[in-house]
């Protein structure tokens, strides 16, 4: 029994949290496609800007932890961002990670120019916006 809890000890795990993309789903977002089609097919986002236009953003984190108890570690942080229009109508999907510690469009390769995006995405890859959408398990 001690080498079956010491074997439990040495292995890793990964968990995963917040909104879990699914590549065809995103896909059927386009230019042009309403917030309630949005609503319908990518469910509720994790968070939604207060500020300018309209945005939704979804968040996932993937954590590793390689021993039992001790507190996992941020391996990958995603975000896919849904900007909206004047009209509540898609401009644009953007999907934010993280590139050697610097927040990273994964589309367009490259990083977003300073302004409350930029403020906004920073904040939230550096730990200090852990929103999650209640009833999502957050942080």
């Amino acid at each position: 029994m001690l080498g079956l809890g010491l074997a439990s000890c040495g292995s890793s795990e990964t968990i995963s949290r917040g909104y879990v993309i699914k590549e065809d789903a995103l896909s059927r977002i386009t230019p042009g496609t309403s917030v309630e089609q949005v609503l319908t097919i990518l469910g509720t986002p994790s968070t939604v800007s207060t500020v300018g236009n309209k945005t939704f953003y979804y968040i996932s984190q993937k954590l590793q932890r390689t021993v039992q108890f001790i507190e996992p570690r941020i391996v990958d942080q995603r975000v896919v961002a849904v900007y909206f229009n004047q009209s509540f109508k898609v401009e644009r999907v953007a999907h934010y990670g993280l590139q050697d510690g610097v927040v990273f469009d994964f589309i367009s390769r490259t990083t977003p120019t300073s302004g409350a995006e930029q403020s906004f995405l920073t904040q939230l890859f550096r730990g200090g916006g852990t929103t999650f959408a209640p009833g999502m398990g957050g942080l």
